[in-house]
């Protein structure tokens, strides 16, 4: 539940950061984060719907248990830590 899926977009786009969930067996908690590392938008993705899109443009795009969803907020500032 601690472990996670980041993926990085060469920039912050709506399009380039929209993730779909056609084949995916689970919910997931998805939040994006843009350049400055902001987060600007989060949703617990339910899985085969067809689409999400975030709200303002983003270039990371976190992936974690639906748990961990409370734990992150609209304007929130994330560090990347690599271990």
């Amino acid at each position: 539940m601690d472990a996670g899926l980041l993926l990085v977009q060469s920039r912050d786009s709506r399009i380039d950061s929209s993730i779909h969930m056609l084949f995916v067996f689970m919910d997931l908690a998805v939040v994006w984060i843009n350049s400055d590392q902001i987060v600007v938008d989060r949703l617990l993705a339910r899985s085969w719907k067809p689409a999400y899109f975030p709200a303002s443009p983003a270039r990371y795009i976190l992936e974690v248990h639906p748990a961990r969803l409370d734990e992150f907020h609209i304007g929130d500032h994330i560090d990347f830590i690599n271990d």
